[in-house]
């Protein structure tokens, strides 16, 4: 009899459990729904933090990450305010916290407490463990990079644009793709468009991008890859990222993740990695269909109701192979990253490096 109370008792918190989570889900779609809409103001910072707490059940520290985020942006105040770069045009002001926020994440810098003791900020660095997330969701995290200083092409672009709208650049600081990557894009008027590349600390040319071998021309005139993305755009990137982080509990609505991809569409057509999602998901209802007439999928076009979804598969399958879009497979994008770090002075846009170091 004690053991059935102890069941009834577990499956009870579960559900309790369940629905809790459940809302946080659908709160977080909510209010990046509504950023997209314009119905609340787009921001970046608070778009990362909802997806973070759903996952996290509720339980991120907001407090901390703001403070760890608010000493951050001092930092990189006081590095403009000391320091005078080799750029003579008229934005100087805006290039001049793109090269301190660089200099935050990536460079070691001596300090002085209010005490007096020396100190040395320690840069940010890429954490080869887990790249993806497969083993734990939360290595995708900036509460992550935050706490230990190590992230990846996700977490490090993510903190970087929204250190960038506490410094008041976040509209000119654009998120861009590359195949299972992240990365930063600039303009200003001496150089136009460039890119920063947080996980080496360099400002490759766009000719180490393509030296990947899997940017298709078609995806970059489709936008698919190397696109400056817009602060919608970047919102539909969170709702995938909501979407992903749902996904990874035992039991999860396919029709939740369905809608996150079909949002994030809606806003930026060409996102490959939510048409993907969407593929998949429809992929999981057909087997979960299959399970319940007791058979498998080679009886998907037995049944109307799998038919239909299979072609619908099959239909957007072609559409995100003619946007332009070829899988990378994880090791070779491993060996892609490492070798800018091994051929930087081959890949590095040397011009501005030059304007980005001390006089």
């Amino acid at each position: 009899m004690r053991k059935i109370s102890i069941i009834i008792l577990f499956l009870l918190n579960f559900h309790v459990f369940a629905q809790d989570r459940e809302s946080l889900y659908q709160d977080a779609y909510k209010q990046l729904t509504e950023m997209l809409e314009g119905k609340r103001p787009i921001s970046f910072k608070k778009a990362v933090f909802l997806v973070e707490n759903a996952y996290l059940s509720g339980n991120l520290d907001t407090i901390r990450m703001n403070t760890q985020i608010h000493s951050l942006k001092n930092l990189a105040l006081k590095i403009k305010e000391n320091r005078k770069l080799k750029y003579f045009e008229k934005d100087y002001e805006k290039v001049s916290i793109y090269a301190s926020l660089f200099s935050v994440m990536k460079d070691s810098i001596p300090m002085i407490n209010q005490n007096g003791e020396r100190f040395i900020h320690i840069p940010f660095t890429y954490d080869f463990n887990d790249v993806f997330g497969h083993q734990n969701w939360k290595n995708m995290f900036v509460s992550k990079l935050l706490d230990t200083q190590k992230g990846n092409c996700h977490s490090l672009p993510y903190l970087y644009k929204i250190l960038a709208e506490e410094l008041g650049v976040g509209k000119d600081t654009h998120l861009a793709l590359a195949p299972n990557h992240f990365y930063i894009k600039h303009r200003n008027i001496k150089n136009g468009w460039y890119n920063t590349e947080l996980t080496s600390g360099i400002f490759p040319m766009d000719a180490w991008l393509m030296a990947s071998g899997f940017i298709h021309l078609t995806a970059i005139q489709n936008g698919v890859f190397m696109k400056a993305l817009t602060e919608k755009e970047s919102i539909a990137l969170c709702l995938v990222d909501l979407a992903q982080g749902y996904q990874k509990s035992q039991f999860y609505d396919i029709d939740f993740v369905i809608k996150c991809a079909n949002k994030a569409i809606e806003y930026y057509p060409n996102f490959v990695n939510a048409r993907i999602l969407k593929t998949e998901a429809k992929g999981k209802k057909i087997k979960d269909i299959l399970y319940t007439y007791n058979t498998n999928f080679s009886d998907v076009l037995k049944y109307e109701k799998t038919k239909k979804i299979f072609y619908e598969i099959q239909n957007e399958l072609t559409q995100i192979h003619d946007l332009g879009y070829r899988q990378m497979p994880e090791d070779m994008y491993l060996e892609w990253l490492v070798s800018l770090k091994k051929e930087k002075e081959k890949y590095s846009n040397k011009k501005i490096n030059t304007f980005t170091k001390q006089n």
